[in-house]
């Protein structure tokens, strides 16, 4: 008989494609990339609690998942804040020339 080895826990899987699909993701208009880093944090979050519970194969895939989710929402928030920031310095720059009669 044949003896199968235990498979990866499903959402851990789940987890690690969303992550490393979101950063391709952003092609999609409105929040691509950022649906699917959600993804896999949430993802994340429940594989790792069943592999808790279960003890079967996946902690690594599903804290992989995790921590690149996390990166990946830490960087769209760089980057909102960044082009914030710019559009409220040419928005300063016009006004301060309309006012000044520039």
């Amino acid at each position: 008989m044949v003896r199968m080895a235990p498979t990866n826990n499903t959402l851990a899987v789940v987890s690690l494609v969303a992550a490393i699909a979101s950063f391709f993701a952003h092609i999609i208009p409105f929040a691509g990339g950022f649906t699917l880093a959600l993804v896999a944090i949430v993802t994340g979050h429940m594989a790792r609690g069943q592999i808790k519970r279960t003890g079967e194969p996946g902690m690594g895939m599903a804290t992989a998942g995790l921590v690149i989710g996390y990166i990946h929402m830490a960087l769209i928030a760089v980057v909102v804040v960044f082009f914030f920031g710019v559009v409220l310095a040419v928005l300063t720059a016009v006004f301060s020339s309309a006012a000044s009669g520039g």
